[in-house]
């Protein structure tokens, strides 16, 4: 694993923070993002420690409640305080079991919960905006800019019918459409693979984006091993070329575009699913979770949209009566 440039650790912790990388990834199949950020996360704390002349091998609890005192003062959120003490907790746990400590220092530190955001989605009319828009341009475009519109176009029908992650169906190989064209195998978080259908739209989406670029191959896109594929250094379509031809879209339809983020339409995969009346196991098997307290999440939206029903047409509420 290549150690990142801002690695600043005292070097007998580095040695400890890339065998515990090394391990998340290669057996727990952790993301590269979520890999950076432990990393960055115990680099920083490593730092703190030698101020006070420890490192993780001889640290005590005290210690490194500390640097968590030290950083809730320089005004660290308590979203981002329950990362790293999560982090932290990992990574302790892992020295201990490894025999490079004798006790886990960090096993009795309490952090504040981070505070559950909930997502932010779309409403039906207007996720169908979206998609209209979308097929609109890629039918009034021509050359290779009808192939990048018809790209967005499908993975925009794709996001919608399948609540696949920005990160799954951007990374995608072609191998995933063999078999039962009415459905997708997809690895997901940890390597964990499943299945997800798709709706005759999805399905339409793709034939068109795929009739266009088979002609193509060889000069506009890289090569036939993804399902999206680029130019640029990941070989495919990524997360932040998505955001931006997103944000595009939703400007040209008047959406605003702070409530447009790359997982928008996972959202509202789950939301509009849900108010129809889905079983949340079943939901939990599509989105991937591994756990269904994160599915749950999105009945807290449910929740919230309800509520705000009330609030704005309930002739007693407060709102109402002002109308």
């Amino acid at each position: 694993m290549a150690r990142p440039r801002e690695a600043n650790a005292q070097p007998e912790d580095e040695t400890l923070i890339l065998a515990f990388l090394h391990m998340m990834r290669a057996e727990r199949g952790t993301s590269f993002n979520t890999i950076s950020a432990y990393g960055s996360d115990l680099r920083e704390m490593s730092r703190f420690l030698g101020e006070r002349g420890a490192n993780f091998a001889s640290c005590e609890r005290e210690d490194l409640e500390a640097f968590f005192k030290a950083r809730a003062m320089d005004g660290l959120s308590s979203n981002s305080a329950a990362r790293k003490l999560s982090c932290l907790k990992r990574f302790t746990r892992f020295l201990t079991a490894e025999g490079t400590r004798k006790s886990d220092p960090a096993l009795l530190i309490d952090g504040a919960k981070a505070k559950r955001r909930l997502p932010v989605t779309l409403s039906v009319a207007e996720t169908d905006l979206l998609l209209t828009a979308a097929h609109e341009a890629a039918a009034a475009a021509s050359g290779p800019a009808r192939i990048r519109a018809l790209r967005l176009a499908c993975f925009l029908e794709l996001l919608y019918a399948t609540g696949l992650r920005v990160s799954e169906l951007a990374g995608l190989p072609r191998a995933a459409l063999q078999g039962d064209r009415q459905m997708l195998t997809v690895k997901g978080k940890g390597g964990r693979e499943r299945i997800v259908p798709l709706n005759p739209k999805a399905r339409e989406a793709l034939d068109l984006y795929l009739d266009a670029t088979r002609p193509a191959q060889a000069s506009f896109l890289a090569g036939p091993v993804w399902l999206f594929p680029s130019w640029g250094e990941a070989g495919h379509f990524t997360r932040q070329k998505f955001a931006r031809d997103l944000k595009a879209l939703g400007a040209r339809v008047g959406l605003d575009e702070e409530r447009l983020s790359p997982h928008v339409l996972r959202h509202a995969f789950a939301t509009h699913l849900l108010d129809r009346g889905a079983d949340l196991r079943v939901l939990q098997t599509l989105l991937g979770h591994a756990d269904i307290s994160t599915t749950q999440i999105y009945t807290h939206v449910m929740e919230e949209r309800l509520k705000q029903t009330v609030f704005d047409f309930h002739p007693l509420s407060e709102k109402a009566g002002t109308e």
